[in-house]
């Protein structure tokens, strides 16, 4: 008698076996080891598949998608505006930090960037910095957690607490912020703002000294971290590493020296680097970048054009109507800017033909975007070249060799996020 098969069993069979034909031929007392994509060491939906010889890893292939959005092709169906809400989706922990470089990107391509009300830039760079101490708090935090150290994260997460009550005072958001206009700014600093800023720098130079004593002669954290995941300095190079990454392999280059934007060379900050390329130099970099984000959030709260309560009415926004949405009462009073509004609000800035690369030095690396126009409110193509996914290239090639238990110390020390590598 003939047994009737369901087509769900084929396709379940068929899959199976499938995914039995996609393995790699083994030599050997090999075993094939998912680690991911809920694991919480790969820092989100990240799944690494580990070829083991016992404990020593001989092969390691990233898969990468799981939180695939496809925002660059939501971006050719939005205006320049309408897309800053999705550049918080990428690097969600430096939100901040996103709007800044999407903005300048698109100002760029607008041919405004020197136009920006210096107000305006100084208020940026304050951004830019504090999502930096903030990305490297939690990510310093969850590093230390995930090789044995709880107190250090306690440690962070408060100090970041205060970071995100800063920038809901100054956005009305904690997380996604959607803080900078294509031309300038959401909104200008609240009343107090810079006084609590201040508090809050004070306060967390205290943190990071603490933090530092719990690991840097810790010998749990030294012994998992010293010496592990070695990335020599022409292979950083070599893999288009950047960031904290780059520099912890001795490679001095930091896009706000090398490249300054908005009032970068106006400041003074040295670009920490490492001398091995181990995952212990690639937390001392972190613990000294934010020592110099304090340096420079102290002298852009010293310098800032306007001062905290803007008695001089600096403006945070280009006087472009055409560009930056007019006031309230002119709307109402002037039929010219109701117009410039309306075009503004439907079509978008009536950007020029051509294309633009730019980048900007994010907590996690060089974030960059490239926009091709062909004129009009919305791009015909933009790129986004997001340094964790970069990072991430490395793995297949620094995992081989090390211990299950390294690739967790290896993890937290590239402190990547998937926000910005599937996107």
């Amino acid at each position: 008698m003939a047994t009737s098969i369901s087509k769900t069993e084929v396709q379940v069979t068929a899959a199976r076996t499938s995914s039995q034909d996609d393995l790699p031929e083994m030599h050997g007392e090999k075993m094939v080891l998912n680690m991911g994509p809920s694991h919480p060491a790969t820092h989100g939906v990240l799944r690494i598949v580990l070829e083991l010889d016992g404990e020593i890893i001989t092969k390691a292939t990233p898969e990468i998608g799981y939180l695939h959005r496809g925002d660059e092709k939501i971006a050719e169906n939005m205006t320049y505006n309408q897309f800053i809400p999705y550049t918080d989706r990428l690097d969600y922990l430096a939100p901040l930090a996103n709007n800044v470089a999407y903005a300048l990107a698109v100002e760029k391509l607008l041919g405004i960037g020197k136009a920006l009300p210096r107000r305006c830039q100084y208020i940026r760079v304050i951004c830019c910095e504090l999502a930096r101490v903030s990305a490297h708090l939690l990510g310093l935090g969850s590093f230390a957690m995930d090789v044995g150290a709880l107190t250090v994260f306690l440690h962070t997460f408060t100090q970041r607490e205060t970071i995100y009550n800063l920038i809901e005072a100054l956005t009305g958001a904690r997380f996604t912020t959607s803080y900078t206009r294509i031309g300038g700014l959401a909104r200008d600093l609240p009343p107090g703002w810079i006084g609590q800023c201040r508090k809050f720098l004070d306060e967390v130079v205290v943190n990071i000294d603490e933090t530092e004593k719990l690991l840097s002669r810790n010998k749990i954290f030294v012994d998992r971290t010293r010496d592990v995941g070695l990335i020599a300095r022409e292979t950083a190079i070599d893999y288009g590493l950047s960031g904290p990454n780059l520099r912890g392999s001795g490679v001095d280059f930091d896009l706000r020296k090398a490249h300054p934007y908005l009032v970068y060379d106006e400041l003074e900050f040295d670009v920490p680097i490492g001398s091995v390329g181990d995952c212990y130099d690639r937390y001392l970099v972190r613990i000294e970048e934010m020592r110099q984000s304090v340096r420079l959030l102290s002298q852009c709260l010293d310098k800032i054009p306007g001062g905290a309560a803007n008695e001089a009415k600096e403006p945070i926004n280009i006087a472009d109507g055409k560009v930056v949405l007019p006031s309230k009462f002119k709307v109402l009073t002037s039929m010219e800017e109701l117009i410039h509004q309306f075009i503004l609000v439907t079509e978008g800035v009536n950007a020029p033909p051509g294309e633009v690369y730019f980048s900007a030095e994010n907590p996690k690396g060089e974030l960059g975007f490239y926009i091709h126009s062909k004129g009009g409110g919305t791009p015909n193509r933009l790129k986004i070249r997001a340094p964790s996914f970069v990072n991430l290239s490395i793995l297949p090639q620094l995992l081989p060799g090390h211990m299950v238990s390294d690739t967790v110390a290896i993890f937290g020390s590239l402190d990547f996020v998937m926000g910005e590598c599937d996107r």
